[in-house]
């Protein structure tokens, strides 16, 4: 049987790569079905977005996805990874990255996109698109290149840059050498370029995409407004709480009222930006965790689906310390008090999460007590509940591990102990 829906002929795989073969009380909150409006995941495992830089910087495929963003996003598809996003997609062309970021500010873009749309809806995948802006932090050259420099090079024009035409909510650099100072963005330009997210979604679901998220994290532009370290406007677009997150709230009502109803629309957010005791944050203040809060208890009303918790990225000093499960105490802190606030929200962890046991307990609903489970699971579900455990999230998003291992989702089934559907061409391939 043909996979409907696709271009070309591929066996189609009923239930999809990823799917528990059977669902009991036994099996992990992590390989149960998630739906989310009119989609449905057969598991709780989405790829994050990872920016390859890898798409053409000028000429008439700039900006375009090749086969390369095929087997790059399709591969974990193929290996049971149930939403793989595409990665920050520029919705204007001074909105990329580098000069080599994909882009979706024009119609001659949306084949790329499709193209992988329909290997991953081929193999029983859902795919998602980050919609983004790179403001003040655009025109910059692709990690490689800057790595072997030593610094953050500035993509100049002889490499096809924009360092002219750079902006951001205020005219103030994010401060690493090798970025430009962006142009303080009129009003005209902010309605603008609500506009190209509303163009780049229209687009994205003309591809065949399945999930839009809306990039608001890691100092790119939206993010950039929401912090009073980089937002030093005084008109309605900048001061105060209400003022700084204007533009996401338009952003954001905009594209939700310009894709279906059923097409699930998330949001990723910088939850802290890591600068609280910091002298600059007690001058200026800081976006921090109850300010992602307090924005992320509007969302729910506002058409978004979950929240992406990441952190971080909005200014170069940072007072930022990785390990382990650093942002999942976050995703875990808004979600404990969207859930105490009556709020359906869902929220994803993203961040570290490399191994089985560290992505189920992620997810685990400790509370809840299910058929078949053994004596000692018993005790520890009645010890949780007495605690008030709770999960840290809804659904984990997974990027380096993934780069390292497409077949991530069913490495970790097998070390579960849960059988899952492989892809039929790899049946005998199996752990």
């Amino acid at each position: 049987v043909p996979s409907p829906n696709v271009p070309f002929f591929a066996p189609q795989s009923s239930p999809p790569p990823g799917s528990a073969t059977k669902l009991d009380g036994s099996t992990p909150m992590l390989f149960r079905p998630l739906k989310i409006r009119d989609v449905t995941f057969q598991n709780r495992i989405f790829m994050a977005p990872l920016c390859m830089y890898s798409t053409a910087p000028s000429g008439p495929a700039k900006g375009c996805l090749t086969p390369y963003h095929v087997v790059h996003l399709g591969h974990p598809a193929l290996k049971g990874t149930s939403l793989v996003f595409i990665e920050a997609t520029a919705v204007t062309a001074n909105g990329r990255i580098s000069p080599n970021d994909s882009g979706l500010w024009d119609d001659s873009q949306i084949e790329g996109v499709k193209s992988v749309a329909d290997a991953i809806h081929a193999v029983g995948g859902k795919v998602g698109i980050q919609l983004a802006h790179a403001g003040r932090k655009a025109s910059t050259a692709a990690p490689w290149l800057s790595k072997q420099r030593g610094k953050s090079v500035l993509a100049e024009k002889d490499v096809d840059g924009w360092p002219d035409d750079v902006v951001g909510p205020s005219a103030i650099k994010w401060g690493a050498e090798g970025y430009a100072t962006p142009r303080q963005m009129t009003k005209e330009d902010i309605q603008a370029t609500v506009q190209a997210f509303v163009d780049a979604a229209k687009r994205a679901v003309k591809a065949g995409v399945d999930v839009i998220e809306i990039h608001g994290a890691h100092g790119y532009l939206l993010c950039s407004f929401n912090s009073p370290l980089s937002n030093q406007r005084t008109d309605e677009y900048g001061g105060s709480f209400e003022n700084r997150i204007r533009f996401n709230i338009e952003v954001i009502r905009a594209v939700r009222d310009a894709i279906p109803a059923g097409m699930p629309l998330f949001y990723r957010i910088t939850s802290t930006e890591w600068m609280e005791d910091t002298e600059l944050a007690k001058q200026y203040g800081s976006w921090d965790v109850e300010q992602s809060i307090q924005f992320a208890k509007l969302l729910s009303s506002l058409g978004v689906d979950l929240l992406d918790v990441s952190s971080g990225g909005n200014h170069e000093k940072q007072l930022i310390q990785p390990h382990t499960d650093y942002q999942v105490k976050i995703a875990r802190q808004i979600r404990k008090a969207l859930k105490e606030a009556g709020d359906s929200l869902l929220v994803g962890a993203v961040g570290m999460i490399t191994e089985a046991e560290q992505a189920k307990g992620i997810v685990e609903d400790s509370v809840e007590q299910e058929e078949g489970i053994t004596e000692a699971e018993e005790a520890r579900k009645a010890k949780a509940l007495l605690e008030g455990a709770d999960p840290s999230a809804d659904a984990v998003l997974i990027g380096r591990q993934l780069m390292r291992e497409p077949e991530w989702v069913l490495r970790v089934a097998y070390r579960l102990g849960v059988d899952v559907q492989w892809p039929l061409q790899f049946g005998r391939g199996k752990f």
